[in-house]
């Protein structure tokens, strides 16, 4: 009976999201006709068609790629359900263009307007199933019970993102489970296996974790060696592809180029604020480490005051505690130093906006690792400093949008590490959004 209920709400899921979909889609066709109708009259070809439902077959088609993605069946976390959805309407739009070619029928079809709609089904999709989840979720029956197997500390880091982690829709059940979840990690070879034949008898689904934490196996290939029953793991260092490094630099420039218009009037007002709060200089610049281990000279806005030293002395004296504390952060929980401005600039990263010079002159991407000091080189360690220091650091990465000061040092270098061996261009698209939303918050996403 326990199996029986929970293929029907498993069910019962798919059609309302699959429902949600095509009603969405059906949304984005009316919103398209009305902009195409209303708007870029005298720039576009005259639109003459009003026959909206001899669209409706994109939407099947849509529909179709969706679900060559998974999205209904597997469970992914926001981003990881944004980047299927881009991937099917990526799809989408070219067999759509390949079948009004191949069939001889472009003619009676509206390019602009198809294009139009796919650009309006980009932002209504992903927003959309955002908020239906979250209506959704709120009921226990679509949710999943998952019980973890874990040892350390990776239980606790599992079972907290599935409690703050609404979009999965699971629930923590150590005993009435429905889907298993194994950290491979502090587990012997044969304890492993034995778990695994233990509960692959009563579960379907069975997830592990592999071992080596630090890989993104998502983005591996795996090269199978039939003849002696064995497959290898092909791991790559991705950002010392030349393609891949040609790619972020391509993503990086456009980015650049768009915004700057806007980083340009917002540079004129934070050093209207700056001078009015503050005497001294709008620019700071610091050597920092930067490709190679090569110092340059990084750009920040002036967050301090000028006779900052002599205060900190007074502010140490009286708060002996915080010496301890920059020792483990390399940051002051309070620090005097810092003027009203600054306080602000540093919360929301927009102190890092002088940057952009950096990146014109090639010394700084607009993504990766933050520059390092260079007293922290030692700090870094070795091994970690072949990894980081091989590419270019950047205005915004992932530390800044983990967790940044609540991090210590060493969790800010795992994460520097964990970033060049695993780089994607989709994970810096999503660096970037997540940046967006740690200015406006003012404080490290996750």
């Amino acid at each position: 009976m326990k199996t029986y209920k929970t293929h029907f709400s498993a069910y019962i899921l798919f059609l309302l999201l699959l429902g949600m979909d095509f009603l969405v889609l059906l949304f984005s066709l009316e919103l398209a006709f009305f902009i195409r109708t209303n708007f870029f009259v005298d720039v576009l070809p005259t639109f003459l068609d009003a026959d909206i439902q001899k669209y409706y077959w994109i939407v099947v088609i849509i529909l179709f790629m969706f679900m060559f993605e998974k999205i209904y069946f597997i469970r992914h976390d926001f981003w990881g359900d944004t980047k299927r959805v881009f991937k099917g309407l990526f799809f989408s739009i070219l067999a759509v263009f390949t079948v009004l070619t191949l069939t001889k029928v472009s003619d009676d079809y509206s390019r602009a307007y198809i294009t139009i709609f796919f650009m309006i089904a980009i932002f209504m999709v992903p927003f959309s199933k955002r908020l239906f989840k979250r209506a959704l979720f709120n009921f226990d029956i679509f949710k999943i019970r998952v019980k973890v197997l874990a040892k350390g500390d990776q239980y606790d880091t599992l079972y907290e993102e599935m409690q703050k982690n609404w979009y999965f829709g699971y629930k923590n059940s150590k005993t009435n489970y429905e889907m298993l979840i194994i950290v491979s990690k502090n587990f012997k070879i044969d304890e492993l296996q034995k778990i695994i034949k233990k509960y692959a008898n009563k579960t379907k689904d069975i997830y592990v974790i592999p071992y080596m934490d630090h890989l993104d196996f998502s983005h591996t290939s795996i090269i199978d060696y039939s003849n002696i029953r064995l497959s290898a793991i092909h791991i790559e260092n991705r950002l010392l592809n030349y393609k891949n490094i040609l790619i972020k630099c391509i993503f990086e420039k456009t980015i650049v180029l768009l915004i700057f218009p806007f980083v340009l009037l917002l540079h004129i007002f934070i050093s209207l604020l700056i001078k009015i709060d503050s005497k001294g200089s709008v620019i700071f610049k610091q050597k920092r480490l930067g490709k190679d281990s090569k110092a340059f000279s990084c750009y920040k806005y002036r967050t301090m005051y000028v006779d900052g030293d002599e205060i900190l002395d007074r502010y140490l004296a009286k708060h002996p505690q915080e010496i301890n504390n920059h020792k483990l952060y390399h940051k002051f929980e309070n620090d005097p130093r810092i003027t009203r401005v600054g306080k602000f600039l540093r919360q929301t990263s927009l102190d890092e906006f002088p940057q952009f010079y950096n990146i014109l002159q090639g010394k700084m991407n607009l993504i990766g690792p933050r520059p390092y000091m260079i007293s922290e080189k030692e700090k870094i360690g070795q091994l970690n400093e072949e990894v980081i220091l091989t590419v270019s650091p950047g205005i915004t990465g992932l530390w800044q949008v983990s967790g940044r000061n609540e991090l210590s040092f060493k969790q800010r270098v795992d994460l520097d590490t964990w970033y060049i061996q695993n780089w994607s261009l989709w994970m810096d698209f999503v660096i970037f959004m997540k940046t967006i939303k740690v200015v406006l918050s003012k404080v490290g996403a996750k």
